[in-house]
C-alpha cells in the first residue's frame, strides 16, 4: 500500500505540461490590423491597440509580422490590393484618361463611404500627423504614383488627339489627385456617397474636350 507521503512526493516530481502558444489566423489578424490603421492612422495606433484588436500577444505579433512599421507596410500592401485598386483597374480598362478618372472618382465615392469598413482612404488618413519619416515618405510615394499614372495616361491622350494640344497633363493629373484626397477626408467627415458623386461630377466638368 502506497503511503500518503509517497503519493505527495510522486505528484511533486511529476512535471506540469507547458502551455502551448495560442495559434491564430494570420490573415484574419492582418485584416483587423488594416481596419485599425484605417480607422486611427499610423501614429495613433499603438502596438497595444494592435494586439488588442488582433487578439494576439505582442510576441506573436512580432513573430508573425515583425515590428509595427513592418506590419503597417504589409497592411498597406493588402489594403491597396483589396480595397484601393480601383484607380489601377480604371486606368487599365478604360479607353481614355477622362473615362478612367471619372470611373476612379465614382468608385472612390462608393468605397470611401462603404459602411462595412472605416470611411475614407487608409493611405490618406494614415499620413495625417505621421511623425515617422520613412512611413510618411512611403505613403507620399504611393499617392504620387497615382498622380503620375494619371499624368502618363493624359499625356498619351494628348499625343493621340483624344485631348486638345497644350493640355497641361501634370496639373490635370494633380487636380484629380486633389479631388480624390479631398473626397477621402469629406467621407470621414460624414459626406454621403451621393454627395461625393456630385462632387466628382463637378470635378469632371473642367476636363478639356477636343
Amino acid at each position: 500500500m502506497v503511503s500518503s507521503d509517497e503519493t505527495k512526493a510522486k505528484i511533486k516530481r511529476t512535471p506540469k505540461p507547458r502551455g502551448r502558444p495560442r495559434s491564430f489566423d494570420r490573415e484574419s489578424a492582418l485584416e483587423k490590423a488594416i481596419l485599425a490603421f484605417w480607422e486611427h492612422g499610423y501614429e495613433a495606433t499603438s502596438v497595444s491597440d494592435l494586439t488588442q484588436v488582433m487578439d494576439i500577444g505582442a510576441p506573436s505579433l512580432y513573430a508573425a509580422f515583425g515590428d509595427k512599421r513592418s506590419l503597417f507596410e504589409e497592411a498597406v500592401r493588402v489594403y491597396t490590393a483589396r480595397y484601393a485598386s480601383f484607380a489601377d483597374r480604371a486606368l487599365a480598362e478604360e479607353s481614355t484618361s477622362r473615362a478612367a478618372v471619372e470611373r476612379t472618382l465614382r468608385e472612390a465615392a462608393a468605397m470611401y463611404t462603404d459602411p462595412d469598413h472605416p470611411h475614407g482612404c487608409l493611405i490618406a488618413h494614415a499620413a495625417i500627423n505621421c511623425t515617422t519619416p520613412e512611413v510618411a515618405e512611403s505613403l507620399r510615394d504611393r499617392r504620387n504614383a497615382t498622380i503620375s499614372a494619371f499624368e502618363s495616361r493624359i499625356q498619351s491622350d494628348v499625343a493621340t488627339g483624344d485631348l486638345p494640344p497644350g493640355t497641361d497633363a501634370a496639373t490635370l493629373a494633380r487636380h484629380a489627385g486633389a479631388v480624390i484626397h479631398g473626397m477621402s477626408q469629406q467621407a470621414r467627415d460624414g459626406a454621403s456617397r451621393e454627395e461625393l458623386e456630385a462632387l466628382a461630377e463637378i470635378a469632371m466638368a473642367i476636363w478639356p474636350r477636343t
